[in-house]
């Protein structure tokens, strides 16, 4: 099943100052949404490997339009995350069956190796609901300057029977990290933690 897209939206997002700070380089987010049909919604059924389906077709799109939009090559983005947003008439498994057992391969072949699970959310919520797409090193979950989120939202989704459907990376960490932890140049990279 492909996903039906009633609409995409990509945003950047660049932090030039934070706590008063100039911020040098800005840090840049970019996140790319799919406001889609959801097939499912108002009836339960077992099998929703569709949604899974679907989402393998969204980590394909999403990832590649986020990156363009940022404007670096997909080896240098540095963290990465996704959410989802049910409408009134869906489940929050829904939101789990596009997010979890096949966004993540197409999502993690664009960038490279990104190696650390990604991290996500799920919601459910009528028009306009903030999605906060958490953020972490794709590397090594342990770098915490790269522990962030970023918040969409689009005026008119999801309809009832809609599913909101984003991504998000960063070429960088938080803008003046100061809290320890691994840091981004000692990351060994090969099991997603360290």
């Amino acid at each position: 099943m492909n996903a039906e897209i009633r609409r995409i939206i990509t945003i950047v997002e660049e932090v030039r100052d934070e706590g008063g700070r100039l911020v040098h380089p800005p840090t840049r987010r970019a996140a790319a949404v799919a406001v889609i049909h959801n097939p499912f919604a108002g009836r339960f059924m077992d099998d929703l490997s569709a949604l899974s389906d679907i989402g393998e077709e969204l980590g394909d799109i999403l990832p590649r339009r986020a990156v363009a939009a940022l404007g670096i090559s997909a080896d240098r983005v540095e963290s990465f995350g996704k959410a989802a947003a049910v409408g009134a008439d869906g489940e929050l498994e829904h939101a789990a069956a596009i997010l979890h057992p096949k966004l993540g391969a197409p999502f993690r072949a664009i960038l490279g190796k990104a190696a650390a699970l990604i991290p996500s959310a799920k919601k459910r919520g009528g028009m306009g609901v903030p999605l906060d797409i958490p953020l972490g090193h794709k590397d090594a979950a342990k770098v915490r300057s790269h522990f962030d989120g970023m918040e969409v939202r689009i005026p008119d989704a999801p309809r009832d029977n809609e599913i909101v459907v984003a991504i998000a990376i960063t070429g960088s960490g938080r803008p003046h990290p100061r809290i320890g932890g691994l840091s981004k140049d000692k990351i060994v990279g090969i099991d997603g933690v360290n």
